[in-house]
């Protein structure tokens, strides 16, 4: 079995059982026919970064890490209002002039957003080209950028 098979079954397994040792892990894997060692569940508990939670039981068990909810939007926000420089429409191509370093991170976040007018984003040190669906796609990134600016 894979690694990555492997620690989805784990995954699986934290949301159906209470586990509280490693040796918990390998026995139930084994009573799935999936034999490992104690060292590879080690191993997976530290790569999945689980964590040690009080269990109903009075002892302890292991939990998949608290997802942070990143909002994305306002760190878009965020980051535009610290690195903008300028905005121009070609077409269906946009062209955002960021300051240094900040290219990447924006056209990342304009990923993220999953907006439905953009087809892709390439971002470099210090601008962003985004190729948008349409020229009225390219016009309404122009507006919702400019939203974000005055907000």
């Amino acid at each position: 079995m894979k690694k990555q098979e492997r620690q989805q079954l784990l995954k699986r397994l934290l949301t159906t059982r209470e586990i509280e040792r490693q040796e918990d892990f390998v026995s139930l894997l084994a009573a799935e026919g999936i034999h490992v060692t104690q060292a590879t569940i080690s191993r997976d508990i530290k790569e999945m970064q689980l964590v040690k939670l009080p269990a109903e039981s009075g002892g302890y068990r292991y939990s998949l890490p608290v997802q942070k909810k990143i909002d994305t939007q306002k760190k878009l926000q965020r980051t535009l209002r610290n690195a903008y420089v300028s905005f121009a429409v070609q077409d269906q191509f946009t062209i955002l002039k960021v300051l240094p370093g900040n290219g990447p991170v924006i056209a990342s976040l304009l990923d993220q957003m999953r907006y439905d007018f953009i087809f892709g984003t390439v971002g470099d040190d210090g601008s962003v080209l985004t190729i948008c669906v349409s020229h009225q796609g390219a016009l309404q990134l122009e507006k919702t950028i400019d939203r974000m600016l005055a907000d």
